[in-house]
């Protein structure tokens, strides 16, 4: 069973989901990530992410299906590299076909640090995007703290935690700053293998900036033990 403090801030969210909603300014995604290990070096990326522009899941502003092979070199480091394609869809059209389609390779490096029982989790991505044909760089670097609030391990079983990043994307010409998000969220590690997190994120893309709730899901899975 979920403790009662994860409901509790579920609900705090919820709650607050009516005066949210009610500004065009409030977005929602609802995410799944996963890590299929293959072996003891190799493991597939899967990522889907749904979203919308207003919190109610019925105006889709963005498709994400992102693939990659992950390399294990070490026990708290790893690279990957993959595809991704993202259709965007303007706001409150028929939504019948994406107005914006981009194609995309992708490499990463994530790395990961312990500070007694704070996590910290460097992402370092690189990006060449074709974009209705149009083509671009884009340098990504992530900063993110886990935090358990009832365990000395954030990923074990039954822990609750506590997840912030900042992170900034930075195109390699034209207008450098591209934007940045900032996140915080209350996570639930339900199994070894699969967590959840729920939380807000600020995304602001040169002058302007919007909120979104997110509701996230992790499931990795051991393909050697099937």
């Amino acid at each position: 069973m979920m403790p009662s403090k994860f409901w509790l801030l579920v609900s705090v969210l919820f709650l607050n989901a009516p005066v949210f909603a009610a500004k065009d300014d409030v977005g929602n995604w609802l995410m799944y990530f996963g890590s299929n290990k293959i072996n003891e070096k190799f493991s597939l990326h899967t990522e889907f992410q749904f979203r919308n522009h207003t919190l109610i899941p019925n105006n889709t502003e963005q498709l994400l299906m992102r693939t990659g092979l992950n390399y294990h070199f070490a026990e708290d480091k790893f690279v990957t590299a993959g595809y991704a394609y993202i259709p965007s869809y303007e706001f409150e059209s028929p939504q019948d076909a994406p107005e914006v389609e981009e194609h995309r390779i992708w490499q990463q490096f994530i790395a990961n640090q312990k500070y007694s029982r704070v996590k910290l989790e460097h992402r370092f991505r690189l990006e060449q995007r074709w974009i209705d044909g149009d083509y671009k760089n884009r340098v990504r670097y992530r900063m993110m703290m886990f935090v358990p609030l009832n365990k000395q391990q954030v990923l074990s079983q039954g822990s609750v935690f506590l997840g912030i990043y900042d992170e900034l994307f930075l195109n390699t010409k034209d207008t450098i700053f591209d934007r940045n998000r900032l996140y915080g969220a209350i996570g639930y590690q339900y199994k070894k293998n699969i967590g959840f997190q729920m939380g807000v994120l600020h995304q602001r893309v040169e002058n302007f900036g919007k909120w979104y709730l997110q509701f996230g899901m992790v499931f990795n899975t051991d393909f050697l033990s099937q």
